[in-house]
């Protein structure tokens, strides 16, 4: 007796569901606290003032306010220096 039926069947198909990552709240969007900025794996956007860095590096908002996208020069840990993108809530 046959396992699978005869064609038309596929042991492919299957798919997980998106993970809706990305900017949430752009540069000059109010926000308030406790609203998601941006959705991230890994640290693509670093938190700056009034944003706190969550588990799954997604970047929060701490206080109500506009949010701002900078780019500050930091220093890593081999002495370079390189540019890095930093979200914060004024």
């Amino acid at each position: 007796m046959a396992h699978t039926k005869a064609k038309g069947t596929s042991k492919l198909g299957r798919d997980s569901a998106s993970q809706r990552l990305g900017i949430k709240k752009y540069a000059g969007e109010k926000v308030l606290a406790g609203n998601i900025i941006v959705r991230q794996r890994g640290t693509k956007f670093r938190a700056g003032e009034n944003t706190k860095l969550c588990k799954d590096d997604t970047i929060m908002a701490t206080k109500a306010g506009v949010v701002v996208f900078t780019s500050k020069a930091v220093t890593l840990f081999t002495g370079k220096n390189s540019k890095r993108s930093f979200v914060s809530v004024e």
